[in-house]
């Protein structure tokens, strides 16, 4: 009698496993770990490890990129990029000598191209068609309209990984993020979506970034609004990071505590006894904050 190969009890543990995630992928099994899931902890059981354990094994900035991939898919337009209060952009009636010190002051390739307001962006212009026009010594246009290329539009909500696939079947590198009112949100490179997997590349042209969160005098801290409250909880206070909203900057967390954009001066309290004190922003968004500390001490035990 021919052996009953599809029994779970044969004994053959690739045969089992491979029936069980075809059964999975046909009738569905929570108890199932997704291969998502299987990769996390493998990864997580090798925490720390500083060399990989075998040949051909995982080193640790390998094991890194690989946890920042399985994350990408989570992403969106919205969470990576430049926001719009860093953009460097141009104006359509910019000459082009102008331009030419811009690109140069800038360091970018790229430069988004607005009409009136960043709002109203229509294009960009690309360093390499300035380049060839100084490299062959042509006779320089008066302006920059001829240089607009169109970039890529997109919502906030457009998956990085969508994304990502757009500018490779389109070839374009620029894709400006669009809020809910199809305004400017910010902006988002090639570059960018690379970085979410590799980590910063910096080059030569770059610069420290300035640091988000700084303290001052009598206890109290400035702070760029994009500050992560995780990061301001482990710097400052915990409790500044406790809470059931979706922000997850101060910024944000002001606006929330205020129920609208505070203006310039206003100060918000916060349960925990900080008031955050809005020091920069404009009718979109808070730009930047100072931290006052509670009037009672910390207990450091609490």
């Amino acid at each position: 009698m021919p052996e009953d190969r599809s029994s779970a009890g044969n004994g053959d543990s690739t045969d089992n496993s491979f029936w069980r995630v075809m059964k999975s992928a046909i009738f569905g099994d929570a108890s199932a770990e997704s291969l998502r899931e299987q990769l996390e902890e493998a990864i997580d059981k090798h925490e720390g490890d500083p060399t990989p354990d075998a040949k051909g094994d995982l080193s640790p900035i390998e094991r890194q990129m690989v946890r920042n991939l399985l994350h990408f898919g989570e992403r969106d337009a919205g969470d990576v990029g430049v926001p719009r209060a860093d953009i460097v952009a141009v104006e359509e009636g910019t000459t082009f000598a102008h331009l030419v010190q811009i690109f140069a002051d800038a360091g970018h390739s790229r430069l988004p191209v607005y009409r009136g307001e960043l709002d109203t962006i229509i294009g960009m212009v690309h360093i390499k068609d300035v380049f060839a026009i100084l490299a062959k010594g042509d006779e320089p246009p008066a302006g920059i309209a001829d240089l607009i290329r169109e970039p890529l539009y997109v919502p906030m909500s457009r998956g990085a990984l969508d994304l990502l696939a757009d500018m490779r079947a389109s070839h374009v590198h620029l894709a400006i993020v669009l809020d809910e009112y199809s305004g400017t949100e910010g902006i988002v490179t090639i570059e960018d979506l690379i970085e979410e997997i590799t980590g910063d590349i910096e080059d030569e042209h770059d610069e420290e970034p300035p640091a988000l969160i700084v303290p001052i005098d009598d206890g109290a801290w400035d702070l760029d609004a994009r500050a992560e409250l995780e990061d301001v909880a482990d710097l400052i206070d915990e409790r500044l990071g406790d809470g059931d909203s979706d922000v997850d900057t101060i910024g944000g967390l002001a606006a929330v505590l205020a129920g609208h954009v505070p203006a310039v001066g206003d100060c918000v309290d916060h349960p925990s006894g900080w008031k955050i004190e809005i020091t920069q922003s404009d009718e979109r968004r808070v730009h930047r904050v100072r931290l006052h500390p509670p009037l009672t001490p910390i207990d450091p035990n609490e």
